[in-house]
């Protein structure tokens, strides 16, 4: 079973690739604090490139869901290829603009392997 659902994040990563757009993942860790210093190290900035579509939500989802907010995206990325999966602290770059993941993140993920990520966005 676990091969059946391999070939599916294949295939969603090849139709995303195909007919989506690039996604940057974009994460920022925190620089540590040195007490003989008394100042924090730097930031660090992980990028790492993703596949992904960029939707609107529907009229139905505005009305079930008092969460979204006006200018308000729903953006899928492929799992397939990912070394590492989206957290709420992530930033997704689309386009050029620069987007927050608000809660939930959804993945999608049959018998244990990952083979989307919803995402609601805000610019």
């Amino acid at each position: 079973m676990a091969t059946f659902y391999n070939e599916m994040a294949v295939m969603a990563l090849d139709l995303i690739t195909e007919f989506g757009q690039p996604v940057t993942l974009r994460d920022t860790i925190k620089g540590e604090y040195d007490p003989a210093t008394g100042s924090t190290g730097p930031d660090t900035v992980i990028e790492r490139s993703a596949h992904g579509i960029l939707l609107d939500f529907t009229g139905q989802e505005f009305q079930a869901n008092n969460l979204i907010t006006a200018g308000d995206k729903k953006l899928k990325i492929a799992a397939s290829g990912l070394n590492a999966p989206p957290t709420l602290l992530s930033k997704a770059i689309v386009q050029g603009k620069t987007w927050s993941i608000i809660p939930p993140l959804k993945e999608i993920n049959p018998a244990g392997t990952p083979l989307l990520y919803e995402l609601q966005v805000r610019a």
